[in-house]
């Protein structure tokens, strides 16, 4: 079955029935990034909340000049605290690097804890260090799911000295809270990492032991 066309995609996105919509959507992944924008920024206001967020996720994989600017708009401008999660996701996924500012000024406006879980997820793959102060007060936040995103950016962003600050996560009441722990020690080499991760290499959860493991070999194949 041949691939539906540019023009074919376009008449279906402009369907009464949700599921043309969707599946037209879908089809984009296929398609080039300046072709496929367009067409993406047809359902962008879409009434359908579910078809929106396939096309600001659709934005943060596919790259082009205009996807930085109109994901950062819908960040700061979507009345639904779900969109700007995921506008705040997708610029994770797009890599511009003009995205911190953004991402960590949401963080501390938005009251949504769903929005700045996602900023601070993105912040981590932004991997940029001016967000660290941020991924520390995130550590405070009594909302749990902050804390793990917190933890987990501070690997990514390999702030060796925010060890001191996560280690009292070690002996954490949820699970993915020390798992996230141990994967990010994995990533900050240390001697107190190391000393942590043999400590959760013997945890109770066995993801979190697996995660210890992972962590002590990847830091002693880094030397």
């Amino acid at each position: 079955m041949a691939a539906p066309s540019l023009q074919e995609i376009s008449t279906q996105l402009e369907s009464s029935n949700l599921r043309d919509r969707m599946v037209a959507l879908a089809s984009l992944r296929h398609i080039a990034a300046e072709d496929a924008l367009p067409l993406i920024k047809k359902v962008l206001d879409d009434e359908s909340l579910q078809l929106r967020s396939m096309a600001i996720f659709a934005l943060g994989v596919k790259q082009t000049e205009e996807s930085y600017p109109l994901l950062v708009r819908i960040l700061e401008t979507d009345p639904d605290y779900g969109i700007r999660a995921d506008a705040a996701g997708a610029l994770g996924y797009l890599g511009d690097i003009r995205a911190v500012e953004p991402l960590m000024r949401i963080f501390y406006e938005d009251t949504d804890w769903l929005v700045r879980f996602s900023a601070a997820v993105s912040l981590g793959n932004l991997k940029d260090s001016r967000a660290r102060e941020i991924l520390i007060k995130a550590l405070d936040s009594e909302e749990v799911i902050l804390q793990q995103a917190a933890i987990a950016a501070l690997g990514e962003i390999k702030d060796i000295e925010s060890v001191d600050l996560i280690l009292r996560f070690a002996q954490s009441d949820d699970w993915l809270v020390r798992q996230r722990l141990a994967e990010a020690l994995g990533q900050l080499p240390s001697p107190k990492s190391i000393s942590a991760l043999k400590y959760l290499e013997k945890d109770s959860h066995n993801h979190v032991a697996e995660a210890a493991k992972y962590s002590l070999k990847r830091l002693e194949e880094a030397g």
